[in-house]
């Protein structure tokens, strides 16, 4: 992507590409990173701001954390406050991709760069570290399809359906799983907005609507794990593979344990390293501008003594 206007030139003795350093920022800046963030600093979330705080404290570098709530226009008032404050970056995970595009704009023309993580934006110029969200989808379905029998009947627990990253993952599965084994049922699939809450509350209504259900597919391992309790609870996990994203320890955890079939890493350690060295770039005094994607990878009981 290309930026409005020129980003001044400033020159820093040769450092990693990963490290941070503290010269070079923009000139009228604060220096310091403001890191807006959907939600509050957990799970995959907070490994991304604890990564990027620990990387960019070690070279003096200060990282605000804001917290919108999954409050759209909340995260529009934060980031005109940052900007007018002049920060040297902003790391953006969306509440909404759309919503927030003046505020970027705004960035823009500031001249202040933009990272855009885990959550895409629709609009504005920003630098973006993402991991292709199809492909976690993916690597559920062709997991699913390898394993579940003729006649299978499942569930599937969706992100925010607002989000193309909840979307994608979806279509992901589908078309891996789904579209490739049509003797699959879908008995139901559900909004789960990545809550555990809303996976264990949808998990037992299912139970009480479905005498059997052979797999639980989640967008992400918050709505497996309340999938999980819900089945727990009615005496029904035995035999019923449950998949999920993140990788979450506890996620990593269950599937060691045989309670969860899978998981899907969304590795916050590499994704941390390249904001590292997209922010390399910006306290230089060059606007980033690249588009770096992560893989995922899959995790089950055949390779999870790796993760542990």
């Amino acid at each position: 992507m290309k930026w409005l206007g020129k980003a001044a030139a400033l020159s820093c003795m040769a450092v990693s590409l990963l490290a941070f350093s503290g010269c070079g920022s923009q000139s009228g800046s604060s220096g310091k990173v403001v890191f807006s963030a959907h939600a509050d600093a957990v799970d995959f979330t907070g490994k991304l701001y604890e990564g990027v705080k620990a990387k960019a404290g070690a070279q003096g570098t200060e990282v605000e954390f804001l917290n919108a709530n999954g409050d759209a226009n909340m995260q529009i008032d934060q980031l005109n406050e940052a900007i007018a404050q002049k920060p040297a970056a902003i790391i953006i995970l969306a509440v909404d991709g759309t919503a927030v595009i003046p505020a970027v704009e705004k960035a823009n023309e500031a001249g202040i760069p933009v990272i855009a993580t885990n959550r895409d934006l629709n609009g504005g110029k920003f630098a973006k570290v993402m991991s292709d969200e199809r492909q976690a989808g993916k690597l559920q379905g062709e997991y699913m399809a390898r394993h579940l029998p003729p006649g299978a009947k499942i569930v599937y627990l969706m992100g925010e359906g607002s989000q193309s990253s909840a979307v994608q993952r979806w279509e992901g599965f589908k078309e891996a799983c789904l579209d490739k084994r049509p003797d699959i049922q879908l008995l139901a699939k559900a909004d789960g907005s990545w809550s555990e809450a809303e996976g264990l509350k949808n998990m037992n209504l299912w139970l009480q609507v479905f005498p059997k259900i052979d797999a639980v597919v989640a967008g992400n391992d918050n709505m497996a794990l309340g999938a999980l309790k819900a089945l727990k609870a009615a005496g029904k996990n035995q035999g019923v593979l449950v998949s999920g994203v993140d990788a979450m320890d506890y996620a990593v955890a269950a599937v060691a344990a045989g309670e969860m079939a899978q998981t899907v890493k969304q590795d916050a350690d590499k994704t941390v390293d390249a904001i590292g060295g997209l922010l390399q770039s910006a306290l230089s005094g060059n606007v980033p501008s690249d588009d770096v994607k992560i893989p995922f990878t899959e995790i089950t009981k055949d390779n999870v003594a790796q993760f542990k």
